[in-house]
């Protein structure tokens, strides 16, 4: 897993940063957007640059910067963030499908969320402490 140098509040497993490598040459440049709604929106979807719009009701949480790709903006929904404000997030790879609308489907695999609780000197890094 790639481990970060300074406090994050997501990060990439190595396998999720090779699909988005592979989702980059076919798609472009890349982002994520997690919703907490209905159809799959638990899961983080992920959408070429321009094609999902953000607003004042999404909190980025921030940008993922893997080897060889360009750096990819993870988004959540202000509602969700309220709940998940004090979780770190890992997006990873797993095989099976997943929503229809995230970039990934047709690859026989879909993105999801592993999450833990903060550590303290995390929580103290995001003025959550």
């Amino acid at each position: 897993m790639n481990q970060p140098s300074v406090a994050t509040r997501v990060e990439l497993t190595d396998p999720a940063a090779e699909l988005l490598a592979r989702l980059e040459r076919t798609h472009g440049p890349l982002m994520f957007h997690q919703s907490g709604g209905c159809c799959d929106g638990s899961s983080p979807m992920c959408f070429p640059v321009g094609e999902f719009l953000t607003s004042d009701a999404d909190v980025l949480l921030g940008t993922l910067a893997p080897e060889g790709v360009t750096p990819v903006e993870f988004w959540m929904s202000a509602s969700q963030y309220e709940y998940w404000k004090h979780t770190h997030l890992t997006v990873d790879v797993v095989p099976g499908r997943g929503s229809g609308f995230s970039v990934e489907a047709p690859e026989g695999v879909r993105f999801l969320i592993r999450s833990r609780l903060m550590t303290e000197e995390e929580l103290v890094a995001f003025d959550l402490l």
